[in-house]
């Protein structure tokens, strides 16, 4: 059984031809136009195969609310050309096949409890720091939607002390996005980080941040594994600094058993969102 996979990026889009075992028969990727450029490249692309299906990891924010009538529309995206675009329909109507639609984090941390670094947990969470900060959660085999879905790089954390910097996000300033993301390490410091990989006090406070979100997922979700990918995350002496923190923090209030193997990278080479893209085809199977 071939299916297809797109991750819809706000920069680029990826799309593949795979199967349930996360095998990459076929991949390209290429800018993210205006949708009607876009989708014509999607078109062209898997005309050359045979589908059962399509599944679509979107950049958002996307409404996946089923009981709104804009239920796979783009809603308020800086990206002006795909407000309002019904990405769900375009592509029902443009492939006549069955399409299953989540965020793109959220296909990202299903492809890598499927396939990867989260394969042998009954539930993970991934987070990426890198232009923005994001997270998913999967359990069982199945994705979290709420009423909205969740935007976990903007909840707040403390400002340790000595940072007086005011924060990145246009929304909320300091909160986590505001704080770690990867243009908020350039704001802070006038580079980008992988100018100050040497710099242990940069990556002190970086982990600093993202410990205490850690922190706070668990105690609310209680994920049995922490996947953290990104472009700031290859920075990789951030995950023993991020795994003391977080032990730190935690003060053995909630014990947690090998922290080495509850805090991890991805490991799927940064396939995990066109990986968990082809996933989401097989949740409804069982697969």
């Amino acid at each position: 059984m071939l299916v297809g996979g797109i991750e819809a990026g706000g920069t680029k889009f990826v799309c593949a031809v795979g199967d349930q075992t996360g095998k990459i028969i076929a991949k390209t990727s290429f800018p993210t136009e205006g949708p009607d450029e876009t989708f014509q490249e999607v078109k062209r692309f898997f005309a050359d195969y045979s589908l059962e299906a399509i599944g679509i990891g979107s950049f958002g924010p996307v409404d996946l609310d089923k009981t709104r009538a804009t239920y796979g529309t783009i809603l308020n995206t800086p990206k002006l050309k795909w407000k309002n675009c019904d990405v769900l329909n375009r592509l029902k109507t443009d492939f006549q096949l069955p399409v299953y639609l989540d965020t793109d984090v959220n296909a990202a941390a299903l492809g890598e409890y499927k396939y990867g670094a989260g394969k042998d947990a009954g539930s993970c969470l991934y987070i990426t720091v890198g232009t923005g900060i994001g997270a998913g959660f999967v359990k069982d085999g199945k994705t979290y939607i709420g009423k909205n879905h969740p935007e976990m790089g903007h909840i707040l954390v403390q400002q340790r002390e000595d940072d007086k910097f005011a924060g990145n996000c246009a929304y909320h300033g300091s909160c986590l996005e505001g704080l770690a993301s990867g243009p908020a390490i350039e704001k802070r410091y006038g580079k980008k980080g992988n100018l100050l990989a040497d710099q242990q006090d940069v990556w002190e406070l970086e982990a600093y941040y993202l410990a205490q979100a850690i922190m706070n997922y668990y105690l609310i979700l209680s994920p049995e594994r922490v996947i953290i990918g990104g472009g700031v995350m290859k920075q990789e002496q951030l995950y023993p600094l991020i795994q003391e923190k977080v032990l730190e923090l935690m003060n053995r209030y909630v014990a947690i058993e090998n922290i080495e193997d509850f805090i991890v990278a991805p490991n799927l080479q940064d396939e995990q969102g066109i990986k968990g893209a082809i996933a989401l085809t097989l949740r409804d199977k069982g697969v």
